[in-house]
């Protein structure tokens, strides 16, 4: 069993990669394009905070989706996670289900681990490795 599974690894590497870019760049669009239309992100300027961090989401999130330059651009997001709860969140409270940080986490600890394990096989990364 574990010798099946273990061909499979890296395919699902690729895949939390894949899913967790297409969620991170959502809230990218919302900040910036404005789809989808979200009533918290209205009257998002650039350049502020948050408009940085919807530039970080947005290229990162492409980047990850791609599996290009996936270890620095999952390493930036996991920052980005970061400091996204504990400047907006934890003040809040110390329970991320009240403060409502729960993704926040969960996405900081992902890309924190796919800066570790890389972009998986199914990668610009891979493929350019590869040649």
């Amino acid at each position: 069993m574990n010798g099946t599974m273990a061909g499979w690894t890296q395919r699902a590497v690729s895949v939390l990669r894949i899913i967790t870019g297409l969620m991170i760049i959502e809230h990218g669009m919302g900040k910036l394009l404005g789809f989808p239309a979200v009533p918290a992100y209205a009257n998002i300027k650039p350049f502020s905070l948050i408009g940085a961090a919807g530039f970080i989401e947005l290229i990162g999130g492409a980047l990850l989706i791609i599996g290009l330059l996936t270890r620095p651009a999952a390493f930036i997001l996991s920052g980005e996670m970061a400091v996204a709860y504990f400047m907006a969140h934890a003040p809040k409270s110390f329970y991320p289900l009240v403060n409502g940080g729960t993704l926040a986490i969960i996405y900081c600890f992902a890309c924190l681990y796919l800066s570790t394990a890389g972009a998986g096989t199914w990668s610009a990364d891979a493929a350019m490795k590869r040649n």
